[in-house]
């Protein structure tokens, strides 16, 4: 499935051409283990803790993104990775893709997909209700913002994205999880590369290549400073996840009525 959204802006009778955007689930793979997190950084075991893997499968094939665990029997991620799923394996507290502390596995009657995707840009957001999980140094929730921060738009915050990023397509070898730190950008700098773009969306610079990348889809964006899940992996400039053009996410903030009225989850 390939998602591809072209907006086209036009100011004083001249048309502007920008850049599509593409799932990074959707970004070519090799047979070699990349896609990962681009110029990132190797995790050490236990720094992102609310991190989970996770691999779908449905009638015509399987793919492979990320997610966050915000409660002890829920999971946050994309929309666009539960989408025509019949069943999600996931992979608690790994450091090695698929060497998980555990598994869990999930069909798709327990995906709760935000019924505005793909029909209005930003809700790009999706949860999975998953048995209880106990929390230790090694598997661990991340906190959502609260309901006084949903006007926050982070402008010049940094956060860290982390994931395994992509399939290993022909090769044995787990792939280790990669973090990278990422400064975010307002909104109207990142319309200068995708056209206009709503609140529910929040966008990162990506200088030297430091990106998100095939497979990252679903996963999360942690402020450095509160660890608080402001952003969900959703798409990427398709000229590549090297091309500089910022990374786009789903808005946390935007959807915190959502998962509390979905999920119970929430803070006041």
């Amino acid at each position: 499935m390939k998602v591809f959204i072209l907006l086209a802006l036009a100011l004083s009778a001249v048309s502007a051409e920008f850049l599509k955007q593409e799932h990074p689930k959707d970004f070519p793979r090799s047979t070699k283990i990349e896609g990962r997190i681009t110029n990132g950084y190797p995790a050490y075991e236990g720094k992102a803790p609310y991190t989970v893997g996770l691999g779908f499968s449905s009638d015509a094939g399987g793919w492979w993104c990320g997610g966050s665990i915000i409660a002890h029997d829920w999971v946050l991620t994309a929309a666009h990775c539960t989408h025509d799923a019949s069943s999600v394996t996931v992979y608690y507290g790994a450091t090695w893709r698929t060497n998980a502390q555990f598994t869990h596995h999930v069909g798709s009657h327990e995906f709760r997909q935000n019924h505005n995707w793909p029909h209005e840009n930003g809700n790009d957001i999706a949860l999975i209700r998953t048995p209880h999980v106990d929390f230790w140094h090694m598997v661990n929730k991340v906190e959502l913002p609260s309901f006084n921060d949903r006007y926050n738009m982070y402008d010049n915050s940094w956060a860290v994205a982390c994931g395994w990023g992509g399939t290993y397509d022909g090769s044995p070898l787990p792939d280790w999880l990669q973090c990278v730190d990422l400064q975010i950008i307002s909104n109207s700098k990142c319309s200068e590369s995708y056209g206009h773009l709503p609140d529910g969306i929040l966008c990162v610079a990506t200088p030297d290549g430091k990106s998100t990348c095939s497979g990252d889809s679903g996963g999360p964006l942690v402020l450095h400073n509160g660890d608080r899940l402001v952003g969900v992996t959703s798409f990427g400039s398709s000229a590549g996840c090297t091309s500089g053009a910022p990374a786009g996410f789903t808005r946390v903030t935007h959807q915190l009525e959502w998962i509390r009225d979905n999920s119970g989850v929430a803070y006041y």
